[in-house]
């Protein structure tokens, strides 16, 4: 189960872990003391004392009186807080807080994190990260603070206290929530009817079809907009039109981070377009990296990635009409969508979930003391308001007839109202250890918040944000920060492969035989340690949790 300071340390390292590249650093000024600043009660420390008490656990005269009453295991974690390193680079880490995102962040920390003069330490902070990031021991919170480039560091107490409190609350209450889970998956077990899953298919093994692939490398003018999918092909009669099934990877990775679910599906009888998505894709991280682009994502690709789909999937009707009689077909009344974190955004979007800009507004305040003051996947929701007064169609296309999502992020950006709008059948897929989309925050309360009665919540103890989404050599790609992968990916993508084959023969192909599988009772029968699983279909206490409500 995560923890209060694995949480905070996993965030921040996902943040920036998975780039990677070299910047010599400048020469600045180094801060000599840090103020802690409760209204007129001012606490100082001298950062010389940090560093004494960090490498040779020295504890001084200006030490003493604050650490006297702390127990060994406390000193020893304080130590390792502040001196263990994020491995990021400098020139990396600089392209990304000159992004929107990044500077989301920094006006966020500049409120806790001060100049002397008691001004927000956005651009203070900025150059203190990049040049500790070129340091030899890499970025770690004690390089942070001498590289600093006022002579005073001024932590903002109650605003300190403020992001802690809501750091462990967010913890707290994520245990809480996946506790009320397992206790409905329980009762639901109790409640269904028996089934022997002995005698059904073993959903986690390749169908009976043969497939073939092919890429497709589209312009779509109306845009002026390359698109670029993978189509893969059933060889199924031409009598039987077969069922499709679009997949939306995430940030920083590629179509070929779900080509084994693709496989798997076609293999079972569906069409799959796999989109690769260039404004969000591991190219967009390295033209960052490049210097060739300014921005993580461009606010845009909230709206160009859910018109790729739409227009990917005309252009499956085009194909419809132009092969001939022999060839496969495909049904367009009968589309599913499979997305992974922002991937999972686009399939809540065209599923009919509406922007509430509002809403975005008050939760990029970050005017909270509950947990999302600790949320980061709102630092990439956040540039969507650069979207505000940007007229553009409804994002729903109605062939999309069932979502299934993993990690998916947009509480901020939909909010209850934006996702009560959404009409068709849902399964969300949560990880327990996520630390950027965090599982309460961005699945168990928007799942909460899915009006109707076809509605799934799967839950992966243990899970993070990119468990069992990329292959190992995009693991290797990233030299991403250790664990931020998961404790078995392998096993992760083979829960994927069959509760989304369960949930698409469902609601998409309309396969009445494979409803059982869309239950708690199947969903422990495929789960084993390291990740075990919940499944539910209602959070029955729902309304009297007051933090499962926005």
């Amino acid at each position: 189960m995560v923890t209060y300071r694995s949480y905070l340390h996993g965030a921040l390292g996902s943040l920036f872990g998975s780039l990677s590249v070299g910047l010599t650093a400048l020469p600045s000024l180094a801060a000599e003391q840090v103020v802690l600043s409760y209204g007129s009660l001012e606490v100082s420390i001298p950062i010389d004392s940090l560093e004494a008490f960090a490498r040779e656990g020295q504890v001084d005269d200006d030490l003493d009186s604050y650490l006297r009453s702390t127990s060994v295991e406390e000193r020893a974690e304080l130590q390792e807080i502040l001196l263990t390193p994020i491995e990021v680079s400098p020139a990396t880490l600089s392209r990304f807080l000159y992004s929107a995102s990044g500077e989301v962040l920094l006006q966020y920390l500049g409120n806790l994190i001060q100049t002397d003069s008691r001004l927000n330490g956005f651009y203070a902070l900025r150059s203190a990260v990049v040049l500790a990031a070129a340091d030899a021991e890499g970025l770690t919170l004690l390089n942070v603070l001498q590289q600093f480039p006022t002579p005073t560091v001024r932590v903002d107490g109650p605003q300190a206290l403020r992001v802690a409190g809501a750091a462990a609350q967010l913890v707290e209450q994520t245990e809480q929530a996946i506790a009320l889970i397992d206790q409905q998956s329980a009762l639901e077990i109790k409640i269904e009817a028996a089934v022997d899953f002995t005698q059904y298919k073993d959903l986690e093994q390749p169908g009976s079809f043969l497939w073939q692939s092919e890429l497709w490398n589209l312009y779509d003018q109306s845009r002026d907009r390359a698109v670029t999918a993978e189509l893969y092909q059933p060889q199924a009669p031409p009598s039987q039109p077969v069922p499709v099934v679009v997949i939306s990877h995430g940030l920083g990775a590629d179509r070929t981070s779900f080509v084994d679910l693709a496989k798997h599906l076609a293999s079972h009888g569906f069409g799959v377009l796999l989109l690769n998505n260039p404004g969000i894709s591991s190219q967009q991280l390295q033209s960052l990296l490049r210097g060739n682009a300014s921005e993580v994502v461009d606010p845009e690709e909230f709206i160009h990635i859910p018109q790729d789909v739409s227009f990917l999937l005309d252009e499956l009707e085009r194909f419809n009409q132009v092969n001939s009689a022999e060839s496969v077909r495909f049904n367009l009344q009968q589309v599913g969508m499979i997305g992974h974190s922002f991937g999972g955004y686009t399939a809540l979007a065209l599923a009919g979930a509406e922007f509430d800009f509002e809403q975005l507004q008050t939760a990029c305040a970050f005017d909270t003391n509950g947990p999302d003051l600790v949320n980061f996947s709102l630092l990439l929701q956040c540039t969507a308001l650069q979207l505000e007064n940007t007229v553009f169609r409804s994002l729903r296309d109605e062939r999309i007839q069932a979502v299934f999502t993993m990690n998916a992020i947009g509480s901020g950006l939909f909010g209850p109202k934006g996702l009560r709008q959404m009409q068709v059948p849902t399964l969300l897929v949560a990880g327990s250890d996520d630390p950027l989309a965090p599982a309460l925050l961005e699945q168990i309360r928007p799942f909460a918040w899915l009006e109707g009665n076809d509605k799934y919540l799967m839950v992966i103890q243990g899970g993070t944000h990119i468990y069992g989404v990329l292959d190992a050599s995009t693991y290797d790609t990233l030299a991403l920060p250790e664990g931020l992968e998961g404790p078995d990916p392998l096993l992760a993508r083979q829960y994927f492969k069959a509760s989304s084959l369960a949930f698409m023969q469902t609601y998409i192909a309309h396969h009445d035989e494979y409803r059982p599988y869309l239950s708690a009772s199947y969903i422990q029968t495929i789960s084993r340690p390291p990740l075990e699983l919940s499944f539910i279909r209602t959070l029955s206490l729902a309304d009297s949790i007051s933090w499962l409500e926005r």
